[in-house]
């Protein structure tokens, strides 16, 4: 059974307050306001460091909302956080970050460790977790099928940017094909009809739905899909620029352009501004990511968020509600990707 949730969010900030958030304001550890809220016995912090905490989270009207669930086996307080890569890219440590601080609220413990897909290695990291292991997350930088180690089938074990294509394991993937098809719409809805789209790398599940969901935007606003206005890119600034240089050669060129990240989206400013062209006047320009940058881009750049971090809370709660006796079941949950309004569309 696929779930779509909806995870509302503006100019690329979470709308609630978090556990990342009294941490900062109190000026201590997520693991400290974990332990004074939690009201945890036995741990030594000074009054002084307990009010702060317990004030930040009053200032920021934070509420931790429990600690534990019925029927949670109390030995098991370990969650393996297991990536395939950690890149340049933020994806994992956002979405690991997610997956931690949702397992704070419960008093639990993550811990990360990299495998590069090494079946070996992976086999290893479960054998040593040893009986407290609670359960596994197990992300991949790359969203994509994959066939699970047979080790995490004797885990409570969820899925994150990847899927079984067996259905065997819950998933929790983002709303790729949503995302494209919001992007198109948000250029349609500023009157551009003729929309070209830059997209990833040819084959990888990213791309496909990106493109699934430009051309389904087309086709609800009766806009024909024009194969020359899509174009491959490697989701790099290099070829943002030169498929923008290609677009506005066409006898027909583009009003925008949906770049399928942020960084092609950066590349493509470049080659606007090369060609004497304005964003948004004479071309509209949306991206996908939510990078850093896009927020620094002239104009800030429009985008879509990549929901890694809320992608990593659902995965954990997913573990929790398991290790409680909430029967998950092999469901597999797409999270929305929000639309972060910002100067280059219009």
């Amino acid at each position: 059974m696929d779930r779509i949730l909806n995870k509302k969010q503006g100019g690329g900030a979470r709308a609630k307050p978090t556990m990342m958030d009294v941490a900062a304001r109190a000026g201590v550890s997520q693991a400290t306001v974990s332990l004074v809220l939690n009201g945890t016995p036995g741990v030594r912090l000074s009054d002084a460091t307990r009010e702060r905490v317990k004030h930040a989270a009053d200032e920021l009207g934070y509420r931790l909302v429990r600690r534990g669930k019925p029927g949670m086996p109390a030995d098991q307080t370990l969650i393996a956080f297991i990536a395939d890569e950690v890149a340049t890219d933020p994806w994992m440590a956002l979405a690991f970050d997610g997956a931690r601080e949702k397992a704070l609220e419960y008093g639990l413990t993550i811990c990360m460790a990299v495998t590069r897909g090494d079946p070996e290695t992976e086999a290893m990291v479960l054998n040593q977790m040893g009986r407290q292991l609670l359960g596994v997350i197990y992300g991949t930088i790359l969203t994509r099928r994959m066939e699970p180690l047979q080790e995490l089938f004797e885990h409570r074990t969820v899925l994150l940017n990847c899927y079984d294509a067996k259905r065997r394991l819950p998933s929790v993937l983002p709303g790729e094909l949503v995302g494209g098809r919001v992007a198109t719409e948000r250029l349609i809805q500023a009157g551009r009809q003729r929309i070209g789209l830059i997209n990833g790398q040819e084959g990888l599940d990213a791309s496909r739905d990106r493109l699934k969901g430009y051309r389904q935007a087309l086709s609800s606003n009766d806009i024909p899909f024009d194969p020359e206005l899509a174009k491959w890119g490697n989701w790099e600034p290099s070829s943002g620029y030169e498929m923008t240089r290609v677009l506005m050669s066409l006898a027909n060129p583009p009003d925008a352009i949906f770049c399928a990240n942020d960084m092609m989206a950066v590349g493509c400013f470049d080659a606007l501004r090369e060609l004497g062209l304005q964003v948004p006047r004479d071309v509209s320009v949306i991206g996908f990511d939510d990078r850093e940058i896009a927020q620094f881009t002239r104009p800030p750049l429009t985008t879509m968020v990549l929901p890694h971090y809320q992608m990593g809370e659902i995965a954990a709660e997913l573990l929790i509600d398991a290790a409680g006796g909430l029967q998950v079941g092999p469901t597999q949950i797409k999270v929305e990707c929000p639309l972060v309004e910002r100067g280059s569309v219009e």
